[in-house]
């Protein structure tokens, strides 16, 4: 059992069949996190030459309003990205958000970290109620503790993974507002049924946490659609026993940023996200977790190139839209190869 800092609430983590000796744990090993690695990533990015990890001019935006989602049939899904991870949801008529990160910097610091290329298309004052928030793990691209709590007036449910409740108390949510999920646990609520589902990955956000909470992606089904979210994971075993069990998806939101040799167990190559896609039998991917923060070597349009090369060259069709473009599943999708005339 761990103990949250809302002295009131009891997290039981040990009934999961991953959580060891205080700590959850991948299906596969992975490398573990050491202050030595840690010190050496951070050499790196201090002394290694790193060319074009930001845009030099601005990005596309499409702005949106309330307006504009209310406008959108209640039937079926449909979708906005945000910028990197971060989703605004209309699910057969509901309002959700997955892994809503609206502040500046993906950091725990408002002056050092991450900074966004661009601002979001909508503001968190200009969102409707949302009924419905899925969090896939606790890092700071992921779980703005800014944003939860700007937003805790505005949402109803918030779905998260084991442990990660705790995070949520400390932001102020109240605990009958948050549901935590293990591994293949599903919630069904108006013929639409979430399931939380494996990665390979890990969480924290401080020194002293790691693998304290846990980690995974979303199947979302309706009656007719459904879609995948990857959050963030290394390629594995695991996205083919989710194709297997719940697809196929009609359009998968696979992790296609952020990756390097010093931590290829927990990120994709733009490759291996295509081929998570096939094995998740998806139907349309749409590459995430890029354009929006500097947080590896590579430079900011490496992602979209080479996912869309491996795309080309596997038969996958892929959807790459500009941050604020409304996305209507089984729809026509965007196509616009944007980014390849900002280089």
């Amino acid at each position: 059992m761990i103990k949250s800092l809302n002295a009131e609430v009891i997290t039981d983590l040990s009934g999961s069949s991953h959580y060891h000796d205080g700590k959850f744990v991948n299906e596969a090993p992975t490398s573990p996190n050491s202050l030595s690695k840690t010190l050496k990533i951070m050499w790196r990015f201090i002394t290694e030459k790193r060319v074009d990890t930001e845009p030099k001019v601005p990005l596309p935006m499409r702005n949106l309003t309330a307006d504009t989602i209310a406008a959108l049939p209640a039937e079926g899904i449909h979708l906005v990205k945000l910028g990197h991870s971060s989703f605004l949801m209309k699910v057969e008529g509901e309002y959700w958000l997955l892994d809503p990160v609206f502040s500046e910097r993906a950091s725990p610091f408002g002056f050092m970290g991450p900074k966004r290329f661009q601002e979001t298309p909508i503001s968190l004052d200009n969102l409707p109620h949302i009924d419905r928030v899925l969090i896939s793990h606790n890092h700071y691209d992921h779980l703005d503790k800014q944003t939860i709590t700007l937003l805790k007036s505005k949402v109803a449910n918030f779905y998260v993974p084991l442990g990660v409740d705790g995070d949520l108390q400390r932001f102020g949510i109240q605990p009958e507002r948050i549901h935590s999920l293990d591994w293949w646990q599903s919630r069904s609520f108006n013929d639409t049924t979430i399931v939380f589902t494996p990665t390979q990955h890990f969480s924290g956000r401080g020194l002293s946490d790691g693998n304290a909470t846990l980690w995974g992606s979303w199947v979302i089904k309706t009656p007719t659609q459904s879609v995948y979210f990857s959050g963030d994971s290394g390629y594995f075993d695991g996205f083919k026993a989710i194709g297997e069990k719940y697809g196929p998806f009609d359009l998968t939101l696979i992790e296609t940023g952020a990756y390097d040799k010093d931590w290829q167990d927990i990120h994709m190559t733009p490759e291996q996200s295509v081929q998570a896609h096939l094995d998740l039998q998806g139907n349309v991917m749409m590459p995430i977790h890029n354009g929006t923060f500097d947080l590896a070597f590579h430079a900011w349009y490496d992602p979209l190139d080479r996912v869309n090369q491996a795309a080309a060259e596997n038969d996958v069709s892929l959807t790459t839209p500009i941050v604020g473009e409304v996305v209507t599943v089984g729809s026509q999708y965007p196509e616009s190869r944007w980014w390849t005339s900002l280089k």
